[in-house]
């Protein structure tokens, strides 16, 4: 059995090497949409506690008048 960096089917193994290991841990991926993803669910959460501290204030606005 050889060592060789690519298998019978031609997949990329970046553990072919250190070098090219370390290449592929130190690539830094793209990923556009998941930095917008993340932006979503932080703005709900704002929301949410904006419209639950409304809903509070409205019921103690209710309670003491």
């Amino acid at each position: 059995m050889s060592h060789n960096a690519q298998g019978p089917d031609s997949n990329y193994d970046p553990s072919g090497s250190t070098q090219m290991f370390r290449a592929f841990v130190d690539e830094e991926p793209q990923r556009p949409a998941a930095a917008a993803t993340q932006s979503g669910p932080r703005v709900g959460l704002i929301l949410g506690v904006i419209a639950v501290v409304a809903v509070l204030a409205g019921v103690a606005w209710l309670a003491l008048s």
